[in-house]
């Protein structure tokens, strides 16, 4: 295998599949990227077996081929390179010669043979919507996913297409973010599937603002194409838990507050928190909402802020890091909690179809 390519090219393809490569991979090959030179394209391949991430960029090859090089040596000896046009030269025994200007680097790579084979995006179901829509769907529910390994149906995020929408839901039990958008779904590939967080991790890094995305599904595999970049993961076996059970129906108060003025007063009442599992508490009353926390051993914190509120004065206790979260992943700039008692869970929503539930806490 022979090419020149520009450094640019070179490590943007790299850094795309770079992420999934463990550091402390049992298997040697899953270190590597597959490199696969063709007509005017290099090919790059990563795997964890479990995640696959494959992009092209423009190269000229002189000669075709393929090998599968320490993807972190190779990205970090690329990254200090100075000129911009970089010569590779892998000979039949899998050892690569990078030259770039007064630069030269021989690497011991692995054959190319021994790399586990790509999925392809064949599938049962097809479904087609903009990357930056699916991304900050994913950016609105991701971070209420569980981490706890014991639920293993709840580490991740649930994509159901159905009734003309795909509906995104992640949920820890403690707290769930929901979000929503209309998308063209024929009548027999209405579908549920669970998307496991590291997949959700990788897309996340590297789905584009715009531009169409492909999403095809088979049996226990999801595949997503999009600008030539193309991103394959197993699914998540299990059925999710019916998450429409723990939305409220209905909530007898309703606050508007400013999504910003909420959201730093919560930082700075929640440095005084001695973990992230402290409560926090919330009363609200005629036109103010009060922001208490009270560590022993440590101090006290309280900010108190406008809203718009005329109803029923409720006091109530939640996670901090958790009212933040959605806070945080929202650009609206007025989100509205809604709540019945210090014992009922809260909803908090915005104008777009977005909801946040989340548990209170009980304190002495």
């Amino acid at each position: 295998m022979k090419l020149r390519l520009e450094k640019k090219a070179l490590l943007e393809g790299l850094q795309i599949v770079q992420n999934i490569v463990s550091a402390r991979s049992t298997l040697p090959i899953l270190s590597n990227v597959l490199l696969s030179a063709d007509g005017e394209k290099l090919a790059f391949t990563t795997t964890d077996l479990e995640v696959t991430v494959k992009c092209n960029v423009t190269a000229d090859v002189v000669k075709a081929g393929a090998t599968t090089l320490p993807v972190r040596r190779f990205a970090s000896i690329i990254r200090e390179l100075a000129d911009s046009e970089i010569d590779l030269d892998v000979d039949d025994h899998d050892v690569a010669v990078i030259t770039c200007g007064a630069s030269y680097f021989k690497i011991i790579g692995i054959n190319s043979e021994e790399f586990p084979t790509a999925p392809t995006a064949s599938g049962q179901h097809t479904y087609h919507l903009d990357q930056g829509v699916f991304r900050e769907m994913l950016r609105k529910t991701a971070y209420a996913a569980s981490t706890d390994e014991t639920r293993y149906v709840l580490n991740g995020v649930l994509l159901s297409f159905r009734d003309g929408k795909l509906t995104m839901v992640a949920t820890d039990g403690r707290r769930l973010a929901l979000v929503e958008n209309e998308i063209e779904i024929a009548e027999d590939a209405e579908a549920d599937m669970i998307l496991p967080s590291k997949a959700v991790n990788e897309l996340s890094h590297v789905l584009k603002e715009s531009g169409d995305l492909k999403i095809s599904v088979q049996e226990n595999q999801i595949v997503f194409e999009f600008s030539d970049v193309l991103v394959a993961s197993k699914l998540i076996d299990g059925t999710y838990p019916n998450f429409r059970q723990v939305i409220p129906s209905q909530c007898e108060e309703r606050v508007s507050v400013e999504r910003e003025l909420l959201l730093t007063a919560l930082r700075r009442v929640s440095l005084i928190a001695a973990d992230k599992s402290s409560a926090t508490r919330f009363a609200f009353g005629s036109n103010q909402l009060e922001i208490t926390a009270n560590t022993p051993d440590i101090g006290e914190a309280r900010e108190t802020i406008p809203i718009k509120y005329t109803g029923k004065e409720i006091a109530v206790a939640f996670n901090p890091e958790y009212v933040m979260d959605p806070l945080k992943n929202l650009s609206n700039d007025e989100i509205a909690f809604e709540m019945t008692d210090e014992l009922s869970p809260g909803v908090i929503k915005c104008d777009i179809p977005f909801l946040y539930v989340l548990m209170p806490m009980r304190v002495d």
